[in-house]
């Protein structure tokens, strides 16, 4: 029964998701205003907007205009309440659980935002930092996923220093900007909620798998070495892969 209630809580959460991806780019609020179909920018009546069964009943077409719904509405909804569960499943109910379903939204939020648009909202990247650092002052946390204050301060200051060092380096040899700032916030916001220990790992796999499927397009030419790539996602996989191989982690550099 606990895991329907939380994955309904979940797929409402992705719901309030698919606000903020659709919103955010443009600087609209996501608190005011109801849901409109982008198409004929008619109002979506809240039978049609319930996480998940809306658009399996509408058949991922518009009641009005019968625009077809972006299928990434569905998926966002979808792996929400799944991540929801999963988590409930690993921590029950504690902060932890809580903190990682802060984390979560904010993660797929950040993942088809820059995706699409090539931008990590600030509203997001400095939400994670300040409750990154302020949650490493509470001694009951778990101290085996979490760091203290001192580890979580270094790790935001390291996971922002890395990234703006490599801009610019990027910058004097080349002459353009190569990433983001927003890739440097967001992986200084990781360090503060995992510590120092977290940023070697995830910004040598994120790299690592960013090459991987840059290749094929360098390949075919679909692609140069200035075509314009959404780092954010790959960061925040490289994070969940530290997350899911920490015990080994630690235990090798024991």
């Amino acid at each position: 029964m606990f895991y329907i209630i939380v994955f309904i809580f979940g797929s409402i959460w992705g719901s309030f998701s698919n606000v903020c991806i659709h919103r955010m780019p443009y600087n609209i609020s996501v608190v005011k205003g109801r849901s409109y179909c982008p198409s004929c920018n008619k109002q979506i009546r809240w039978f049609d907007n319930i996480p998940l069964l809306s658009f399996i009943f509408l058949k991922a077409k518009c009641r009005h205009c019968s625009a077809q719904i972006d299928l990434n509405y569905f998926l966002v909804e979808l792996i929400s309440a799944l991540n929801f569960v999963l988590i409930f499943y690993l921590f029950g109910f504690s902060l932890t659980t809580i903190l990682f379903f802060i984390l979560s939204i904010c993660f797929i939020i950040i993942i088809f935002i820059d995706m699409k648009h090539f931008i990590i909202p600030n509203e997001l990247t400095f939400t994670l930092m300040i409750i990154g650092f302020l949650k490493s002052f509470d001694p009951n946390l778990n101290q085996y996923l979490f760091p203290n204050f001192v580890d979580s301060l270094i790790g935001g200051v390291i996971g922002y220093t890395i990234i703006w060092f490599i801009i610019f380096a990027y910058k004097k040899l080349r002459n353009r900007e190569g990433m983001g700032l927003g890739d440097a916030k967001l992986l200084s916001a990781i360090g503060f909620w995992f510590g120092w220990i977290s940023i070697p790992f995830i910004l040598f796999f994120s790299s690592f798998v960013a090459l991987i499927f840059a290749v094929p397009g360098l390949l075919n030419k679909s692609k140069n070495l200035s075509s314009q790539i959404p780092f954010g996602p790959y960061i925040i996989l490289g994070c969940v892969m530290y997350l899911l191989l920490l015990e080994k982690i630690i235990k090798y550099l024991n």
